[in-house]
């Protein structure tokens, strides 16, 4: 038998000897990559703090990281391919230990609290290796470097939103090709976009909001954006025209340049946006008539053209754009009626023509529509207000917001606005309405705010009020109401605001009201009230005002609480009122003595005749007191008339233009539980615009801009100048309350040589300071920019410093800490006394932060004290004091702080030290000063300000003691020793 065999082949057999060395070694190669990640995401969870152990997961003693949280891994090689942290409270720093986790492709760590510099090695090296990185929301500072996008290999998306990064935009960002989502929003970035940055044609988003951004808008290849969808430079400082192109991007969905400079028509091609969702141009400068070719928006959900100066009527064809669900045209000058057309928008839900010029009767579409929010107040709308029976359909159950204020509508309020269920502010306030106040008011059932101020209303305040359970702030004021404040009030239990003065209000406060326990702001001034006030007010621990002056009340005012310190002009004109504030003290109670004649015999007639006289003396004592009193009636009838009268127009002027500032993201002009609302307080009376609302911001108006923002100047209507500063909103405080209070601080300051703050008007997106306006300049401009015939003299010069040193030790007083004292900021009025301006706004940022502080203030190069480069060191009024020693040289010497030659910087503290030490110090002196001067007074002065700028903060004087020094120099025949 003879057996087969099988032909050996050794070449096979040494491929398969190959396959089996080769598999030997990829799967260490595996093992070793995937310890690798476990080290590499080990280090990084090492060098982090993780509050809510949000990482437990991962634990070194795992093979793999595959299963830990936030960890993707390719499914074939095991590698570690995307991490995803977002929102999970890590703070800290990056470390290397990413840098192992060789196949990593994307990295989300937002919404944490990391920080450290954008320009790390680290950082730089994983923007450079991966396709999308995501750092938004954390605390990463310093500036964007250029070597990021030098070799940015395959990266599609960045994302550095929400930090504290500064700088301009690297050039080298346009050679960026595949980038298709760029967004560098809510940081402080300055300077200009490249100019090459629309080469990158992949882009899909473009957003750089909410930053310091300037120039005009480049318009270079921005047509061939195909795949652009969202675009947004808003709340920057753009200027110029919007691109001829710009329409070119077809696939624009979000068109967002709100709250920059830019100027002009808009250009035709816009209309080519037929995809787009939201086109936002409010904020700008934007001129002429809003043309038909709107219609082209045919996509266009959210259209807001508001805080322009746009002209004309409103086109008809805004009625054809079917998915339109929020127009804004408010702060505008818009005339006509409101076209019928915009009735066939059915999917609009709020709509915004507030302070424009239209005319005519309120249309009928506007409660026909189930729209939330209707805005049309500062207009001339005038007729009767009626809802109709669409409303009835419609209105009724959708309206949530109602603005008809400021106008001139008449008649009665409709008993139907009680059926608005859910509406949550309805203001009517500043109109000619009559009649009384509708009882149907109750069924406002979800009302928080419910203004009728300053109208011709009649009758009593209804007791259904009380119905209106969820209110909030209740303003009837400015009106004829009578009866008294009805008992049911107390069931507004979240009732904060409570305007009821100048009415014709009697009977006494009900003592329910101390029930009200969330009251703040109480007015119930120029009325008849009567009685006393009840001691339970003083339970009432939120009360800020509590006016009840021009009333008859008599009797004990409260004691405990805001009582003790309450103002006098909240309690005057009420002649019966008694205890400290008012400096009258109240009658004893105690019953008076019965007294017993021990000598019943004795005559009664010199008893008799003394009684008489005392009765005489009484009696011409009395006609003296009431003749005296009769004149002194007539006389404060005629005041508080005119003062009544005056107070109403102050009031209406005031409220006026509460809203011609609106500069919020939302349409709301009142508070509301679901969004924000403008507010403007002023804290020195009336305050009405000659220019009207649209020239408030007028870059032709601009007096300078700062390191915290732009200047401008207008006119109230009594002819007196005021100037208006809107702060960079994205360094400034987002949040009302402590807006509200750090400017109440500095709204309390008042001194001779500070720039006296008037007021302030808040929005999320728009912050305005109203401050006195100062006629002659800033010191800066008289010592480098005027003429040598019209510089300052020694004398002059003198009195700027000692006003300067009087003002700033007042603010030291005062606990405030200006930040950046510089000659710019000294304001010389028509007298030549020195004014302190721009004091204590560093105290609005959100938090002290050295680096972005020295941001602000980068315009005060060599006035900034050494420690603020030095973290561990306070900042002081002693940081002050530097500011203002470099300033007295400045002021002697004529020079700048910091001045650059061709080939040298001259430091102007250096300079005068050093010719001090060799005794020329009276070389430094100004030589544009002329005839005879002090020359010995002009060095004392700088021996003064070389003390003020020493290195070392503590050996810097106080303020007072400065101001004891400059008197001593001016007064030397007391004898005082000469500053060493």
């Amino acid at each position: 038998m003879r057996i087969k065999t099988t032909p050996f082949h050794p070449p096979l057999l040494l491929l398969l000897f190959l396959f089996f060395l080769n598999t030997i070694s990829t799967i260490n190669s595996s093992t070793i990559a995937l310890n690798d990640d476990v080290l590499g995401l080990m280090v990084f969870k090492a060098d982090i703090h993780d509050p809510n152990n949000n990482l437990s997961t991962w634990t070194e003693e795992d093979d793999s990281p595959c299963t830990w949280v936030g960890v993707t891994c390719d499914p074939y090689s095991h590698r570690v391919t995307e991490l995803h942290l977002p929102g999970f409270s890590l703070s800290g720093h990056i470390s290397k230990g990413l840098l192992n986790l060789q196949s990593l492709h994307t990295l989300s760590l937002s919404n944490n609290n990391f920080t450290g510099l954008i320009s790390s090695p680290i950082l730089i090296s994983l923007i450079k290796s991966l396709q999308s990185i995501d750092l938004s929301q954390n605390r990463f500072t310093g500036s964007i470097p250029d070597p990021v996008f030098t070799q940015c290999g395959s990266l599609t998306y960045i994302n550095l939103s929400h930090n504290e990064l500064t700088g301009q935009i690297p050039e080298s960002i346009s050679t960026c090709l595949t980038l298709q989502t760029v967004d560098f929003s809510s940081n402080q970035l300055s300077g200009r976009l490249p100019n090459k940055i629309w080469s990158l044609t992949s882009l899909r988003t473009v957003d750089f909001s909410n930053n310091f951004l300037d120039g005009v808008i480049p318009d270079e290849k921005i047509e061939s954006l195909f795949d652009l969808r969202v675009f947004n430079i808003s709340s920057n400082s753009f200027s110029g025209v919007l691109p001829d192109k710009i329409g070119e991007c077809l696939l624009l969905r979000v068109f967002d340049v709100s709250d920059n400079y830019l100027v002009g028509l808009l250009p035709q091609s816009l209309q080519k946006l037929s995809l787009c969702n939201v086109v936002n141009l409010r904020g700008n400068y934007f001129t002429g008539n809003v043309p038909d070719w709107v219609r082209g928006f045919k996509s266009v959900e959210t259209l807001d053209f508001s805080v322009n100066n746009f002209t004309g009527l409103v086109p008809n064809a805004l009625g054809e754009l079917e998915m339109l669900k929020s127009l804004n045209l408010s702060l505008n000058r818009f005339t006509g009626e409101l076209p019928e057309s915009l009735g066939k928008c059915g999917n609009l839900s709020v709509v915004d023509f507030s302070w424009n010029v239209f005319t005519g009767d309120v249309p009928g579409w506007v409660f026909g529509l189930r729209l939330k929010g209707v805005y049309l107040s500062g207009n001339r709308f005038t007729g009767n207000v009626e809802f109709g029976m669409a409303a009835a359909a419609a209105g009724f159950e959708s309206l949530e917001m109602l603005d008809l204020s400021s106008n001139s509508l008449s008649g009665v309020i409709p008993l139907a606005i009680g059926n608005f269920s859910r509406l949550v502010v309805l203001n009517m306030s500043r109109n000619s309405l009559v009649g009384s106040v509708p009882s149907s008011l109750g069924g406002l059932k979800a009302a928080n705010v419910i203004d009728l101020s300053d109208n011709s209303l009649n009758g009593s305040i209804p007791n259904e009020i009380g119905c209106a359970g969820l209110l909030e702030e209740l303003r009837l004021d400015g009106n004829f109401l009578t009866g008294s404040i009805p008992d049911q009030i107390q069931n507004c239990s979240d009732l904060t605001v409570l305007s009821l003065s100048r009415n014709n209000i009697t009977g006494m406060i009900p003592v329910d009201i101390a029930k009200l326990t969330e009251l703040e702001y109480v007015d119930l001034s120029f009325n008849h009230l009567s009685g006393s006030l009840p001691k339970e007010l003083t339970n009432l621990s939120n009360l800020v005002t509590f006016n009840v002056s021009h009333n008859e009340l008599e009797g004990e005012l409260p004691l405990g609480g805001f009582f003790n310190t309450i103002p006098l002009s909240s309690v005057s004109d009420n002649p019966s009122l008694c205890g400290s504030i008012v400096n009258e003290s109240c009658p004893g109670a105690h019953p008076k003595p019965i007294v017993l004649n021990p000598n019943p015999s004795h005559s009664d007639h010199g008893s008799t005749s003394l009684n008489m006289s005392h009765k005489r003396i009484i009696l011409s004592i009395s006609a003296i007191i009431a003749i005296g009193a009769a004149v002194f009636i007539a006389l404060g009838v005629i005041v508080v008339t005119i003062l009544n009268l005056h107070v109403r127009n102050s009031i209406n002027r005031s409220a006026a233009v509460a809203l011609t500032f609106s500069g919020g993201d939302d349409f709301s002009h009142t508070r509301s539980p679901s969004s924000d609302y403008g507010k403007l307080v002023m804290f020195t009376g009336d305050a009405e615009f000659v220019s009207g609302t649209h020239a408030l911001l007028n870059k032709e108006c601009e007096l300078g801009r700062g390191g915290f923002g732009v200047v401008y100047w207008t006119a109230l209507r009594n002819g007196r100048s005021v100037a208006i500063k809107k702060l960079h909103v994205p360094s400034m405080s987002k949040c009302q309350e402590d807006f509200d209070r750090e400017v109440k601080k500095l709204g309390t300051i008042r001194h001779a040589n500070l720039v006296l703050l008037e007021g302030y008007y808040w929005t999320p997106s728009l912050q305005l300071l109203i401050n006195e306006y100062v006629s002659s300049g800033s010191l800066y401009k008289h010592l480098h920019e005027g003429t040598e015939e019209n510089t300052l003299s020694w004398r002059e010069r003198f009195e700027i410093i000692l006003g300067t040193a009087k003002g700033l030790a007042h603010l030291h007083q005062m606990k405030v800490i200006h930040y950046n004292m510089k000659s710019s900021n000294v304001l010389i009025d028509c007298s030549g006394e020195a004014k302190v301006g721009d004091f204590g706004l560093a105290a609005l940022l959100p938090s002290l932060d050295r680096h972005v502080l020295s941001g602000k203030i980068q315009s005060a190069l060599g006035y900034m004290a050494p420690e603020f480069a030095c973290q561990s060191v306070k900042i002081t009024e002693k940081c002050d004091i530097y500011g203002f020693g470099i300033l007295v040289l400045e002021v002697v010497t004529g020079k700048k702080p910091v001045e650059y030659m061709e080939d040298d910087v001259v430091i102007l503290c250096d300079m005068v030290r050093g010719a001090l030490d060799n005794g020329r110090a009276d070389e430094c002196i100004d030589r544009k000063l002329k005839g005879d001067f002090p020359i010995e007074e002009c060095i004392s002065v700088i021996k003064l300000g070389l003390v003020c700028a020493s290195q070392v903060p503590s050996n810097r004087p106080d303020m007072e003691e400065v101001i004891k020094i400059l008197e001593m120099i001016q007064c030397p025949s007391e004898g005082q020793e000469e500053i060493e």
